[in-house]
């Protein structure tokens, strides 16, 4: 274990180090002396880290990734491949790379269905149990979507189209050239230019995004505190492992649930943020207990109740689209609130047997959580996300005091 923290602690310290110094050229280099601006609209947490709880802030801000994601999260002192996929699949089919106009002049249930953000992940917790999941979140309401603002990129849009005929009439006198010249000597220099410009063509939709992305910023930095409502919801499988990592049989309790929840979120001044979350999970409770029958001859035996889980949040933040600082509060609710009360829902109890009370026994849920953490924006492609998280009993004893760290990567 001390090995594993070693290891961990290294790999943070190295990365940070590599890119505070990359950070610094940078702003050695730039003569404005400005700092380095994210290019896109933000790095969230995957929605499936999220329902699982393994994210550093269980009440997370929202914002449109507009690419494909990596999230990578630890929840211990020992390396997992505790990894998430994210992407909006709409906006790159129907959006991305193309003319912005056709997602500003969109109706708004496509515009909301460009939101959607798939998501699957795994994680492997404490007890060694995999966790595999999905989860599907869309938004709801946003204040500010840098994108919708109509004629801010009407410029980009002009340029694209000229460069585009510019370099679709030169080809076109290219390969006339190409087609009618005696000197075998000058095709080759001919073909090459022809290729040339074929590339550029092909590579405007990516400059066209960039360039967007890079306006879109501007927007982005005055209101990235800006009010949201997001819904998500999703499916989370544990099992119990073997020896050799292979998926031996389904663990009955809350992680292995249904969810779905609503999250949102309100600006106060321009570093301010407040954010709430509800969330409901769903779920099989397995409860295991004893009986006794009249001979006096005990049987161990097994009840599986349905049960669910209500969770609460609050989160504010301080901060700025390059960094936050959090303290956030949880609140979970179970509906059957002891297994005594889940063993009535379904068990009959033999006239000869009785239950020993004192053996009934479920994995416990403490109901309060205190976490405080943040996040750093290290570059446009990469954010890092930490926090102590604190769980308390609902007599108010501390029960676990947790370091969690996640790093989130835009796949380009």
């Amino acid at each position: 274990m001390k090995q594993n923290f070693r290891i961990i602690c290294l790999s943070i310290f190295f990365l940070i180090h590599y890119y505070v110094l990359n950070a610094q050229n940078i702003f050695e280099n730039n003569t404005d002396a400005r700092r380095i601006s994210p290019t896109e609209f933000g790095i969230p947490a995957s929605p499936v880290f999220d329902l699982m709880g393994v994210t550093p802030s269980q009440v997370i801000k929202s914002n449109d990734i507009k690419d494909f994601k990596v999230d990578w999260a630890f929840k211990s002192w020992s390396l997992s491949p505790n990894i998430a996929l994210q992407a909006q699949p709409f906006w790159e089919i129907m959006y991305n790379r193309k003319d912005i106009k056709k997602y500003q002049n969109a109706r708004p249930f496509m515009s909301k269905l460009a939101s959607v953000d798939v998501s699957a992940g795994t994680v492997r917790d404490q007890n060694t149990d995999r966790r595999i999941g999905f989860a599907v979140k869309l938004s709801l309401y946003k204040e500010k979507d840098p994108l919708l603002e109509k004629g801010y990129y009407v410029d980009i849009e002009k340029s694209i189209v000229e460069e585009k005929k510019a370099a679709e009439k030169e080809l076109i006198l290219l390969k006339k050239q190409l087609d009618t010249t005696t000197n075998l000597l000058i095709k080759p220099q001919i073909r090459r230019t022809i290729e040339g410009y074929e590339i550029d063509l092909l590579s405007l939709n990516s400059k066209r995004q960039r360039l967007i992305n890079e306006k879109a910023q501007v927007i982005v930095g005055e209101f990235w505190n800006s009010s949201w409502v997001d819904i998500g919801f999703g499916k989370i499988n544990s099992y119990v492992t073997d020896s050799s990592g292979s998926l031996a049989s389904l663990r009955l309790n809350r992680s292995t649930a249904n969810g779905i929840w609503i999250n949102a979120g309100k600006g106060f001044g321009k570093s301010l943020l407040l954010s709430g979350l509800l969330r409901f999970h769903s779920y099989e409770e397995q409860v295991n207990f004893s009986t006794l029958d009249n001979n006096g001859i005990q049987f161990d035996t097994t009840a599986v109740a349905s049960n669910n889980i209500m969770s609460f949040g609050a989160n504010l933040r301080y901060g700025s689209p390059y960094f936050t600082f959090f303290v956030e509060y949880i609140y979970e609710r179970r509906g059957l609130k002891t297994p005594l009360d889940a063993i009535k829902e379904v068990f009959i109890t033999p006239e000869n047997s009785s239950i020993i009370s004192n053996s009934v026994d479920w994995n416990i849920v403490h109901p309060y959580r205190f976490n405080f953490g943040g996040d750093w924006r290290i570059n446009k492609n990469v954010i890092l996300n930490y926090s102590m998280q604190t769980i308390f009993d609902a007599a108010l004893n501390l029960k676990t005091f947790l370091p969690v760290v996640s790093i989130s990567c835009l796949m380009r």
